[in-house]
This record gives C-alpha cells, sequence and structure tokens, in this order.
C-alpha cells in the first residue's frame, strides 16, 4: 500500500485497485463453459487461446499473465484499462475460440453468457492467488502434481507497482 493510501479512511483505501507496472487495474478472470462442458483442456484450444492473448496487447491494450485452462473453464490474470475493456476481450475470446468449435462440426452454445471478475485490490496477494489457482488441476483429481498440467502458464510478467 503507498503511503497516501494509508492516509485515506478505510472506507476508503479498500477502493484502491492494485495496478499493473502498466498502470491498469489487474483482474481476475474466471470464464466457464456452457453447462460445463468438457471444451477446454486440449492442445488445440490451448494453441489458439495463446494465440488470442499474444494479439490482444497491440489490438486492444489487453495483457494476459498466469492462466489456467481447465476442462470446463478459464482462469486468468488480466490487465486492461478497465471492466468495459475487460468485457469486449472476454466477448472476442470466445468468439474467437467458438469459432475453432464450429470449424470441427460441434454445435453452440459453448459458454455461459456471464463470466466472474475481481479487481484485485492493493495489499491482495497476486502470488497467493496464482498459488490457488494453480493447484486447480491437482485438486481436482486430473493430474498428481499441478506443474505437470499442459495447459497453463504465463503471457505476460504482469508486476506490482
Amino acid at each position: 500500500m503507498s503511503e497516501d493510501e494509508t492516509k485515506l479512511p478505510h472506507r476508503l483505501r479498500r477502493l484502491c485497485v492494485a495496478r499493473t507496472a502498466r498502470t491498469r487495474p489487474l483482474f481476475f478472470v474466471t470464464i466457464c463453459t456452457h453447462e460445463r462442458q468438457l471444451l477446454l483442456a486440449s492442445d488445440r484450444i490451448h494453441e489458439q487461446f495463446i494465440a488470442f492473448c499474444r494479439r490482444a496487447p497491440e489490438l486492444s491494450q489487453v495483457f494476459v499473465g498466469r492462466y489456467v485452462l481447465m476442462p470446463d473453464h478459464i482462469h486468468a490474470f488480466v490487465s486492461c484499462d478497465g471492466a468495459q475493456t475487460l468485457s469486449r476481450w472476454v466477448k472476442a475470446l470466445k468468439g474467437f475460440l467458438a469459432k475453432t468449435w464450429r470449424d470441427t462440426g460441434l454445435s453452440a452454445p459453448f459458454w455461459q453468457e456471464s463470466f466472474f471478475d475481481h479487481m484485485m485490490r492493493s495489499g491482495e496477494s497476486y502470488g497467493a492467488k496464482w498459488d490457488y489457482v494453480f493447484k486447480n488441476p491437482e485438486r481436482a483429481g486430473l493430474v498428481a502434481d499441478a506443474r505437470t498440467w499442459k495447459w497453463a502458464g504465463e503471457l505476460e510478467r504482469l508486476s506490482w507497482d
């Protein structure tokens, strides 16, 4: 917490958001498939996800840090200008991956209508949140050791100011 934040009344301090080195808020995002279909944990979808996220900084000023693709949902840490930008990015990601599935003959719907996002606040631990998310495949019984889950990684180093 910055010196200026410590001078604020407690009720206002909680509104100070965690910002990355790019001075944009940091969001923790969860996006689920429709009716929890097992569509995401595959090499093809992982490649498409990475390709989409690598273009996001150039196209929309959205930066994806650490992420985990589970069979039926995605967890990601995303840094962008705000909630509207995040919503547009999620919508575009859903459309991009839906096209991949349609091209293989699958039929929609693929996604739940909404998504979960949490703006990380000052003092919250990105590392602790990541450790919890990183271990999801292990807790779900998909692997004995989360380090062997091949559909997780980090695309941008999102550091705190």
